[in-house]
């Protein structure tokens, strides 16, 4: 599928199993920080919308303002942050190296990259809407 060119109706279509919708304040500097510290690629980039791939995964950034009608919009805290108690995995990242493309960017290193018992090196990273990404590479 060509995500630059595809329209609304038959991208909606085409989704399948879980999807992940991302609200953020600025969608143009979420797809920044997603492309400059973890290498994902953007398609339809505007102020309201862009289409996030990461790998062979999809997903969506969408700007408040277009969900002035759904139920969620009430909900979102004036400050961040946002995405607490989510953790956006991203298990085909270099931990180490995200950290520093996270540091060269000005973004918050919540936890430095480490080994986990749990068979993986992780990091977290926070973007400027609170949610938390979380580079990982098995050991």
């Amino acid at each position: 599928m060509d995500y630059e060119t595809v329209k609304a109706g038959a991208f909606g279509q085409s989704l399948r199993g879980i999807g992940l919708n991302i609200l953020v304040r600025d969608v143009p500097a979420q797809v920044r920080f997603l492309r400059d510290i973890f290498g994902m690629q953007a398609f339809q980039v505007s102020a309201d919308f862009a289409i996030m791939t990461y790998g062979t995964q999809v997903f969506q950034l969408h700007s408040d303002a277009t969900y002035h009608s759904n139920p969620l919009l009430g909900l979102l805290p004036e400050t961040p942050p946002r995405g607490t108690g989510v953790e956006i995995r991203l298990y085909d990242t270099d931990p180490d190296e995200a950290i520093g493309k996270a540091e060269a960017a000005g973004a918050t290193v919540l936890a430095a990259a480490a080994d986990k018992p749990h068979g993986l090196r992780e990091a977290y990273i926070l973007c400027e809407n609170g949610y938390a990404w979380v580079p990982s590479q098995p050991l």
